[in-house]
């Protein structure tokens, strides 16, 4: 026994030592968790020749103190009737066990060439076992073996190292192994909230000393830290979900991570053996047999008492949790309740311990959002968050602090939030805002008063939603995500009127703001519009604040994902007053100058919307929101702020939300997806800020017939020159996403790894830009050579950050390393660390010849650095420490010495100051310009689009044409062998192309018949599709695309109801087909898709004829209108305006087959062969053949009526009840005022209360001139065909 009452150890085995000799002690991982150590009771016989031998005099394992041998019977064999009991504390200790190998002669009773190996538990009996195997791995097949009844707690993290000069022999082989310990080790980020603790187990000479975790009190705020992963086969692979809770102490924790817990001082005596405690009996066998599998007895119910006496501590503590309200009283399900905030009563309060304060003041404010807590290197999640994580993600719930807790290693938080985020989760991330050391320091200081946190200080750093993702490793998409604020301004009673809206949006991963306002009709046509461009992934609105209708549009629009925000009117949700004072008092966008209007250095998109009250409120919803969550001052400081309209009504194609559906556009309407929309047909762009720019021209395809030629002819020349595009592509498809880089950078929150990456992608944008530009000379196109000329010269600012620090390092050691001169206070400091390097040099120096020897070093281990390493045969002083040592030599610190180390920590911790700080300034130098980045970034988003649509030309395949635009009075499209753009024409492809020809010289509209599942739907989707492509300025998959530009298109396709907004399918239908009627124009492109199947045949039919009639006779556009109603094309078959076309197929009336032809032609289709595809789709056949025998009789009858009419008439040919009523109408509008007249007429009438005469009554349709003529022409070129 050494003098220090410390565990000897036995020393390695001499090089040549024989097989004979008794093997090395190996240590047990059984004691890992050990708590208390028994006091010896006996000793047994020891090998001290081999210590003797090797120059050892301390005793070996036999005995230590923290051990209990084996009890002897007379004849020197373990007792048959030695029970070995297991108390409360943990199965594992933080101390040494061996696997306990005696030679020959210390037992009589067995073979003298049998050696016996005990494993110690807890009150240190040990366990026989017959096992030969030293390693880990068959140690655990032992402990299988013995059948203890209970799993063992996996322990799947270690570090493991091989003690100095020690080696491990099994017999004459030598093992590449040292013998292995565990070490705990102490993070640099460690808390110190003072307690008295030694951290540090006993050290003996022939040991180094080890760091043990120790368990600390509820209110302890120190870490635990997971150590380095050891080789897989050094440890047990126990599954850590098979340790039973009753194998350990009431006061240790199981960590819900592969960190270690602590485990508690060491007890100088056991802990007396109580009758509640589990006990185990092993019984043995003296003999040479196999030992009989021992019998563990473990009570279940030790895990309840565990968590009983939890939950008596604790329960009255938190009671106050049963009743969850909010700050300001509100009970859970009151209309005034703030899921954000939580009541926390005084008392409770009373009883926190320091750091529970810490953690409630900060949960307490974001009560809906899941707080990972930074404690060491470790995020913390307690009480109810710790019941999400357990819950939802398997995490593994212990109780710590006073609280549940589950945790997660701070190197996978991102993947921890992601997971979080995913399942609609608000992430609130708190970290440590100073070290041990610092909070050492800030006490040293004088700083700590009493109102001064005594413990590490933390802070909320962000919180984490789906909408508002800024870091780079938690962003999954390189499309825009959104967060929307909405203010409606209502009418009660008045809904029939149009409502104002105010919207705000922002995408935070680039910090670009959108304001929209505008009026909107009954059905929010344009807000529906707006949400289905922008798909918002969070919704900020007031309580009480939107009408019905727009929240049946929202949650019938987003996904069941989509987060709510509810907040207080006013109070969160600012009115336009308050937003104006907050965005000035708070200077986000910079000071004001003296004289100048609060205003003025506001952003000019911001600037023409102040005076807007719907919108102004909006935005004060998004900025309080976005303030709650510490993003408000790095997003609004960029002034990245523009004016949205959903429809641009005067420059671009209008895609209304219903048609973007229908067609689509951006997701199918199979599973949400993007597969086979338009989105992923044309989308090719390499950038990912080139693919959100792809996006919103997509939302806003052109109108202007010159705009539209400009872009067509840049794609023609990309697919005219080779090697621009594919220059383009090799180097730019590896860069990173700029355009959100550098609104971190902006922000500061950017790594420096990035920052060198966006650095180093500048650097070669400006390189690839000027081989770019040597391909403009054989441009025809104006727009490539003007895109190319307007990108920003970078050489300058780059120039400045190649000469501020050297890049090489920064990328390998992760600092920026300034140049000597650049940063005075960095230049400083390397002379204040250069000056105690000397001193450092000087004082080993003065150690050496005070000691008289040369072999003296400097040895780092972990946080203690520059301890003195020296041989054990030199005597030092007694003033000074021993650190830590081993069998041949130890490491000290002299009083001078630590007085230097203490320096230079400080210095160090100054130097990281320093490179933080240095680092703010380099960010902040490259936000100066940051107008130029993002030109430079916007320019190189549209090449990447023009590079796309050419991409996308060519993938079309034969045939492929330019759309060609004319501007002329009458709207025309003309579309010769157009095939649907995602079929690619080959030999396993089978498309039928077909010519669609509207306007100009022919019909308007084409009145489509045919057969189910003939194609009459792709038909219609495949023209709006190649119209949009057409407008966007890419090639359309046919023979030839004449077209004037439309300005907005409309579809009617497909049948489904809404039942979240209680409407029927027809209601749906009629909906739709209201807003058609009431908006289209000339140059309007509106599909119908059979109308009128939602009701009776009769009530559909006259639905389908009236509203064909308005927008042959009165409206004028270009359509396609497909119907199974047979009579509705006898009434419009002499109408010039409607062209009766359907889709061909070919009938096997026998065997009731139909062959789809897929094709195109001239007249009506003779039946729907309904029963046909009745028969195709599995309808018993007797149905299908009793459902046929009823449709002859119908037809049949339908037939005798229609003779008897033309017995009446007498043999009259049919004009249609269509031209009848025209005509009417103009022989009733004969002397009358024309569309502008009469609706004077009408306002004056209305203002003298006589309701005005039977034309101008409000409701009758009144035509203009023109529309007057068209009816005219129309009547005549019927006459005329008869």
């Amino acid at each position: 026994m050494t003098s220090d009452n410390r565990p000897a150890k036995s020393p390695a085995r001499p090089k040549g030592t024989s097989s004979s000799q008794p093997p090395m002690m190996q240590k047990s991982l059984l004691s890992f968790f050990k708590t208390a150590a028994p006091a010896p009771t006996t000793t047994t016989t020891t090998t001290n020749a081999t210590n003797e031998r090797n120059g050892n005099t301390h005793t070996t394992n036999d005995s230590d103190p923290m051990r209990t041998p084996v009890k002897k019977n007379t004849n020197g064999a373990a007792s048959q009737d030695a029970p070995l009991f297991l108390d409360s504390s943990p199965l594992f200790s933080t101390d040494e066990a061996v696997l306990n190998s005696t030679s020959s002669t210390t037992t009589t009773s067995t073979s003298t060439t049998h050696k016996r190996k005990t494993v110690d538990f807890e009150d240190g009996s040990p366990i026989a076992y017959q096992d030969e195997s030293r390693s880990v791995k068959k140690f655990a097949a032992a402990v299988e073996k013995l059948s203890l009844g209970t799993p063992v707690r996996k322990l799947d993290l270690f570090d493991i190292e091989a003690e100095d000069g020690e080696e491990e022999a099994i017999g004459s082989r030598r093992s590449s192994r040292g013998v292995r310990r565990i070490k705990y080790q102490i993070s640099d980020d460690e808390d110190d909230d003072g307690d008295d603790v030694d951290r540090r187990a006993p050290s003996t000479p022939s040991k180094p000393q080890r760091k043990s975790r120790v368990q600390l009190d509820d209110d302890d705020d120190s870490e635990y830290e997971a150590p380095a992963i050891a080789a897989e086969d050094d440890f047990m692979d126990i599954d850590e979900a098979d340790l039973d809770d009753s194998l350990l102490d009431d006061d240790i924790e199981v960590p819900s991570s592969p960190a270690r817990s602590r485990s508690k001082p060491v007890q100088s005596k056991p802990k007396p053996i109580t009758p509640s405690k589990p006990n185990v009996a092993v019984v043995f066998n003296s003999s040479n047999k196999p030992t009989p599998r021992p019998t563990l007895m473990l009570k279940d119910d030790k895990k309840k008492e565990r968590v009983a006496k939890f939950e008596e501590k604790n329960s009255g503590r938190y009671s106050w949790l049963l009743d969850i309200r909010d700050a300001d009283g509100n009970p859970i399900g009151s209309p005034d309740y703030d899921p954000r905030t939580l009541y926390i009563p005084k008392t409770a309060w009373a009883t926190f311990t320091e750091f529970e304060r810490q953690f409630w003041e900060i949960k307490g404010q974001h009560f809906d959002s899941v707080v990972f807590f930074k404690k060491g290197k470790f995020y913390e999640l307690y009480e109810n968050d710790a019941d999400i994580g357990h819950q939802k993600f398997d995490l593994k719930l212990t109780d710590r602090t006073n609280m549940r807790m589950v945790g997660v290693p701070e190197s996978s938080f991102e993947y921890w939030a992601a997971q979080f985020i995913a399942k609609g989760y608000k992430v609130a991330r708190v970290d440590q805002m100073e070290t041990a050391l610092g909070k050492a320091m800030r006490e040293r200081d004088g700083a700590a008063a009493k109102s001064a946190q005594k413990v590490i200080r933390r802070e909320l750093h962000s919180i984490l939603t789906a909408g508002t993702l800024t870091d780079s490793g938690l962003l999954t998409n390189d499309m825009a995500t959104y967060c929307m604020a909405i203010k409606e301004i209502n009418r009660p009673g008045a809904e029939h009127l149009p409502t104002q809206f105010g919207i705000a949006f922002v995408d935070t991963s680039t910090a670009e703001f959108n304001l929209a306002t505008f009026y909107d009709d009954m059905d929010r046509t344009k807000f529906e519009t707006l949400i289905t461009q922008i798909k918002p992934k969070e919704v900020v609105v007031e309580k009480g604040g939107l009408s019905v209708r727009s929240t049946r549009i929202l949650k019938n629009s987003l996904g069941a994902n989509t987060i709510w925000n509810h907040l207080q009117p006013e109070v969160q949700f600012w009115n336009a007053l308050d937003t104006a004072d907050e965005l000035r008092i708070k200077e986000y966008f910079g000071a004001n100058e003296a004289g100048s209007h609060a205003s003025d250095c506001w952003p000019t998109a911001l600037q023409t919307v102040k005076d807007n009250m719907a919108v102004m409120s909006a935005l004060g919803g998004l900025v309080w929101y976005l303030r709650t969550l510490k993003l408000d001052t790095e997003l609004l400081s960029f002034k990245n702020f523009h004016v949205y309209d959903p429809v641009r009504q005067a420059s671009t194609l209008i895609l209304d939300g219903q048609t973007l559906s229908n067609l689509e556009v951006f997701q199918n309407n199979g599973d949400g997806s993007e597969t086979g929309t338009v989105l992923r047909l044309l989308n090719r762009c390499v950038t990912p800020f080139g693919k959100r720019l792809f996006r919103r021209w997509l939302c806003h395809p052109l109108r202007s017939s010159s705009a539209i030629g400009a872009r067509l002819d840049a794609v023609e020349d990309l697919m005219r020159v080779p090697g621009f595009m594919e220059l383009f592509e090799e180097k730019c498809a590896r860069f990173p996403d700029l355009e959100r880089i550098v609104s971190r950078i902006h922000a500061g929150s950017c790594k420096i790894s990035e920052f060198l990456v966006v650095l180093s992608t500048f650097r070669t944008l400006v390189d690839t830009s000027r081989r770019l530009s040597s391909y403009t000379g054989q441009f025809q196109s104006k727009k490539l050579a003007s895109v190319l000329d307007e990108l920003p010269d970078l050489t300058e600012h780059l120039n400045y950050f190649a000469e501020a620090f050297d890049h090489q390092v920064a990328q390998a050691e992760g600092d920026i390393i300034p140049h000597p001169g650049f940063a005075e206070d960095y230049d400083a400091n390397n002379e204040v660390l250069t000056n105690l390097d000397s001193q450092f040099a000087q004082l080993l120096d003065k150690v050496k010849r005070e000691l008289k020897t040369t072999k003296i070093v400097y040895k780092d281990l972990g946080k203690e650095i520059y301890q003195l390493e020296m041989s054990n045969k030199i005597t030092v002083p007694k003033n000074w420490k021993k650190t830590s040592s081993t069998s041949s030599i130890s490491r000290y610190y002299t009083p001078e010495l630590m007085a230097l180390v203490t320096k230079l920590q400080e210095a160090r911790e100054t130097k990281n100051a320093i490179m933080k700080e240095l680092q703010g300034r380099l960010y902040a130098k490259f936000d100066e310009n940051y107008k130029d980045w993002l030109k430079a970034v916007k320019i190189i988003a549209e090449l990447d689009c023009l590079c796309s649509l050419s991409k996308s030309s060519s993938a079309l395949g034969s045939p492929s044409c330019r759309p060609e635009f004319v501007e002329s009075e009458r709207s025309v499209l003309e579309l010769e062998g157009l095939r649907h753009p995602c079929v690619i024409p080959g030999i396993a492809s089978d498309f039928i192309p077909n010519d669609t020809m509207l306007g100009g010289d022919t019909s308007n509209l084409i009145l489509l018949t045919g057969p189910n599942m003939g194609g009459k739907s792709t038909l219609l989707r495949q023209t709006c599709v190649a119209i949009i492509m057409a407008q966007l300025g890419c090639y359309v998959p046919a023979e030839k695309c004449r077209l004037t530009p439309f300005d907005r298109i409309f579809t009617r396709i497909g049948a489904n109801d809404n039942i979240l907004a209680g409407q029927s399918t027809f209601m749906v239908e009629l909906s739709e087909t209201s807003k058609i009627l009431s908006e289209a124009t000339e140059r309007s492109m509106v599909i119908l898709d059979e109308l009128g199947r939602g009701t009776s045949t009769f009530d559909g039919y006259a639905i389908a004829y009236s509203v064909l009639h308005e927008l042959s006779t009165r409206i004028g556009c270009l359509g396609l209108f497909s119907t199974h109603y047979g009579t509705l094309t006898n009434e419009f078959e002499r109408d010039p305006n409607v062209a009766l076309k359907h889709m061909a197929c070919q009938v096997d009336q026998a065997n009731r087959e139909v062959t789809f032809l897929y094709k195109l032609v001239n007249g009506v289709c003779e039946k729907s062969y309904g029963m046909n595809v009745a028969h195709m789709a599995g309808v018993p056949r007797e149905i299908v053949d009793r459902a046929e025998e009823m449709a002859q009789e119908f037809e049949l009858k339908q037939e005798t009526k229609r003779e008897e009419e033309l017995r009446l008439t007498r043999g009259a040919k049919n004009v249609g009840l269509g031209m009848v009523m025209d005509l009417a109408y103009l022989l009733s509008r004969v002397g009358r005022p024309d569309a502008a007249e009469a609706d004077a007429e009408m306002v004056d009438g209305e203002a003298e209360g006589n309701g005005g005469d039977s034309m101008t009554r409000v409701g009758t349709r009144v035509l203009s001139k023109e529309q007057e003529t068209r009816v005219f022409q129309r009547i005549f070129k019927a006459m005329a065909s008869l």
